[in-house]
């Protein structure tokens, strides 16, 4: 067996000192956001018929709680009855920040029902309602600004079924507005939406981003003894990456797409713990390492349940039938695109730093008891339904 001989501990030049500041910011980019809860999502269903949009608005508990204090008693849990209470200022509150238009001209909504349904996540409002146009739908506008002045982080996720195409849109405070119509683009916009969907899960999908994360730390280092000591060369710690991804990449497109068509089906509750669970495991094995040299089995294995959770997202759109292929292949290209972004900014900043005792003890070994720690805590809320950290 060939084992890469260990690197001399480097001095902290000026080069390093700024490798240090930029791994330090980009740590907090990545885990700060999921200190606080998971990341901010609403679901708009809108289908243009005639006249007239009909919509369904999926908007999370917590968020609304967190801008109009839903919670009158303070026991930090949200009954039917105080939602119940406060349901016409909720409705005011999301619809003055949603309007849609028809050729240019607004369409004026029509308050429906509010009802509660439970995502992956908690407790969501559904707000159901129809928009009259004034005229046949042929060019659709949605401007979309819920929660824009206090969450920069927050997307709306938009499913349209207009002129019998549907098409997905990521919405959100750095591009507010989306317009559709006939002819513009078809099948091709459609795959951009889903596309573009992938992107902003994997970036936001803190849980995914902290197992993946924990999966590259050691790319760059190797067990010598009790310790873990810095690679010589680049194409150990490149093969390495490579690898897992691959793997990761594979396992979590098969099982998405087996659950995008309905084959395996397993309830949310399960696979959002058991993917909690993943990452404990794959960061628990940088401090205590049981799996050294092959940790790309690892990958794949987790990878399988990190794809019920992919699936869970599409599942959250509401996708027609006849778009599940197209949203499969956009979605998980997505996902790829922005998961190889992660590596390329990664895998430079944690090779320069590979030398030095903060990136072996503080980011791989601390860094590694921290993400076990968060993930821990996920897997308690999740498996039991419990809530120990903030949710505003």
């Amino acid at each position: 067996m060939t084992m890469a001989a260990t690197c001399p501990e480097a001095p902290l030049s000026w080069r390093a000192r700024r490798g240090l500041q930029a791994c330090a910011a980009l740590l907090l980019c990545w885990c700060a956001p999921a200190l606080a809860h998971k990341s901010s999502d609403s679901f708009l269903h809108l289908t243009a018929h005639g006249n007239v949009v009909s919509a369904q608005w999926d908007i999370a508990l917590r968020d609304l709680d967190a801008v109009l204090a839903l919670d009158a008693n303070g026991d930090g849990l949200l009954s039917w009855g105080e939602v119940r209470q406060r349901e016409s200022e909720l409705v005011h509150y999301a619809l003055q920040r949603l309007s849609l238009r028809n050729a240019g001209r607004p369409c004026i909504p029509r308050t429906g029902s509010l009802l509660i349904d439970s995502h992956t996540d908690g407790a969501y409002a559904v707000l159901q309602f129809d928009a009259e146009c004034g005229s046949v739908i042929n060019a659709l506008q949605v401007d979309y600004r819920l929660f824009a002045d206090t969450d920069a982080g927050h997307r709306g996720l938009l499913n349209l079924t207009l002129a019998g195409r549907t098409y997905t849109q990521v919405l959100g405070p750095d591009a507010p507005v989306a317009s559709f119509g006939a002819d513009d683009g078809g099948a091709w916009r459609q795959f951009a939406g889903y596309l573009r969907t992938g992107i902003v899960h994997i970036w936001t999908g803190f849980d995914h981003l902290l197992f993946l994360f924990s999966l590259l730390l050691p790319a760059v280092l190797f067990r010598n003894g009790r310790h873990w000591e810095a690679r010589r060369g680049l194409g150990a710690p490149v093969g390495d990456v490579v690898r897992v991804v691959t793997a990761f990449t594979v396992a979590h497109s098969l099982t998405l797409a087996l659950a995008t068509f309905g084959i395996l089906k397993v309830p949310s509750r399960i696979s959002e713990s058991a993917i909690a669970l993943s990452v404990v495991a794959a960061a628990l094995n940088n401090v205590w390492p049981l799996v050294r040299e092959r940790r790309w089995v690892v990958a794949f294995c987790f990878g399988l349940i990190h794809g019920l959770g992919f699936a869970n997202v599409l599942g959250d759109l509401g996708l027609p039938t006849g778009a599940l292929a197209l949203a499969l292949v956009g979605f998980n290209l997505g996902v790829e695109a922005g998961q190889l972004a992660i590596v390329a900014i990664f895998l430079p900043l944690s090779y320069a730093l590979r030398t030095t005792l903060f990136y072996r003890r503080f980011v791989m070994t601390a860094g590694s008891m921290g993400i076990a720690l968060l993930a821990a805590l996920w897997l308690t809320e999740r498996a039991f339904n419990l809530q120990f950290l903030p949710v505003h």
